[in-house]
């Protein structure tokens, strides 16, 4: 079909200049000069409507007409004239050089309608990437995008993080597993040899998967279209993980609900025990022996309660279902009434609080105090039985009405409990995460993480630090300022 449109257009210039000849040796009688210009523009027309080798047939075509018909002696074919030869090379340079002009000039609009398709098709696929619902985001859905959008036959994609090899488009590239892992270590482009184009996908400058494409693409293009692969695959990972968060957030919430649910059905009957235990107390003379039980089951009763009430706030805590309401407190009389509040569930150790009563805290007094219930009883599960458990504090919180914004407070609860093992200490605020001491004692691996939840909502932060000699210290550092009194 090719080869029958290049002879028809080369007949095509023939006719033209047939015509022309024609014209001048029936019509219009003119001279050499006269023709020869006109030679010279249907040559310029058909170089530049077609190209070097319609133009080059023309040229001959004319040369022989100018010969034949207009150079003497008239009617004949002879090139002993010079005039003959500057005409044949003046036809033949006019048809080279037009002809290339006009090749170039086409090859460039090729390349800009080349270069306009691209760039439509590869904004059509960001639209579709960035637009699409969270489940197209995924590697197949890229693929088939790609495979789509630009008309190819094949594509594969090869995600790094999940290990995932995904294919689009009509046919299916065999055997390409090794190379686009291969690709995707080593970061370089690949150009196999049948036919298709490996390129590396990067997201931030580093690799985090491969694109194998078959078909008739620059490799710039084919980096472009890596990128917004980089970018689609980025976008899911970013919708998976907001739809984690807000399972887990559902959850949480779901938690709080049900432990609000127990809490009020475990805070009737208490309350009503502790109703009772106070009226069969009020009735009872000191001294005997079942007063003393009822004491038992009067402060057992308390003792519930304040874990119910505990409950209830970690969940909420943890669940992020909480306001910090910052006032400038007296930090002695917080860790007093904590003391007091926790009672027997100190377990007979003795806590020395020796935080001045000039300190003062900016700080939620609901929150701290929960925060310093968890260090207690965690100091309180895991150091010797009637071993010391020491409360201090040190920073900027000493006297006076306030201090500056740069200033911190730190309230320390230390125990002689066994050291910690460094490798475990950067772990121990996760949540859930027990130590391999820590799995000894019966817990939930909640209390810390909670105490680290207080303290950034607080805009500070928990740490711990541990040795054979020090026992364990717990800190809670709290930024100073922001109080609302």
């Amino acid at each position: 079909m090719r080869r029958l449109s290049l002879l028809t257009r080369a007949a095509t210039a023939v006719g033209l200049v047939a015509l022309i000849t024609a014209v001048y040796v029936r019509v219009v009688s003119a001279n050499p000069t006269t023709v020869a210009l006109s030679y010279l523009i249907a040559i310029l027309l058909i170089a530049t409507w077609w190209g070097i080798a319609e133009a080059t047939v023309a040229s001959l075509a004319a040369v022989l007409c100018f010969n034949f018909f207009f150079l003497p002696p008239i009617g004949t074919l002879t090139i002993a004239d010079p005039q003959n030869w500057v005409a044949l090379l003046a036809f033949l340079i006019t048809a080279v050089v037009t002809s290339q002009l006009s090749g170039r000039a086409q090859r460039r609009n090729l390349e800009a309608a080349e270069r306009q398709r691209d760039l439509e098709h590869l904004y059509a696929l960001s639209r579709s990437l960035l637009l699409s619902e969270t489940g197209l985001s995924l590697p197949a859905g890229i693929a088939q995008r790609i495979a789509e959008t630009f008309e190819l036959p094949a594509v594969a994609l090869f995600d790094q993080q999940t290990d995932v090899i995904a294919q689009g488009g009509i046919s299916e590239l065999r055997h390409i597993e090794p190379r686009l892992r291969d690709v995707a270590r080593s970061a370089v482009a690949v150009h196999e040899p049948e036919g298709h184009v490996v390129v590396p996908i990067r997201l931030g400058g580093a690799p985090i998967g491969s694109l194998a494409v078959t078909g008739k693409l620059h490799e710039t293009v084919i980096q472009s279209i890596a990128n917004l692969a980089a970018i689609g695959l980025e976008r899911a990972r970013g919708h998976e993980a907001a739809a984690r968060a807000e399972a887990a957030h559902r959850s949480s919430e779901l938690r709080a609900a049900m432990l609000d649910a127990m809490a009020h059905e475990f805070k009737t009957p208490l309350t009503s025990m502790k109703a009772a235990s106070g009226d069969l107390l009020s009735h009872m003379l000191p001294g005997g022996r079942d007063r003393e039980l009822v004491d038992i089951i009067a402060e057992e009763v308390d003792r519930l309660q304040g874990l119910v009430s505990d409950a209830v706030k970690m969940v909420r805590i943890d669940s992020g279902d909480f306001v910090v309401r910052r006032e400038r407190h007296h930090l002695a009389a917080i860790v007093r009434s904590t003391i007091v509040r926790l009672g027997p569930r100190l377990d007979g150790h003795p806590v020395i609080n020796s935080v001045p009563d000039d300190f003062l805290v900016d700080a939620d007094r609901d929150l701290l105090d929960l925060a310093l219930s968890q260090l207690l009883d965690n100091a309180v599960k895991y150091s010797p039985p009637t071993s010391r458990i020491e409360i201090t504090a040190a920073g900027g919180g000493r006297g006076g009405p306030g201090g500056s914004n740069g200033e911190r407070s730190e309230i320390a609860v230390r125990n002689s409990g066994p050291p910690i093992p460094e490798r475990e200490q950067a772990r121990v605020f996760e949540r859930f995460y027990r130590g391999a001491e820590a799995r000894r004692v019966p817990g939930s691996g909640m209390g810390l993480a909670i105490v680290q939840h207080i303290a950034q909502a607080h805009g500070g932060e928990a740490t711990v630090s541990s040795g054979p000699d020090v026992g364990v210290e717990f800190t809670l550092s709290l930024p100073r300022g922001g109080a609302t009194r």
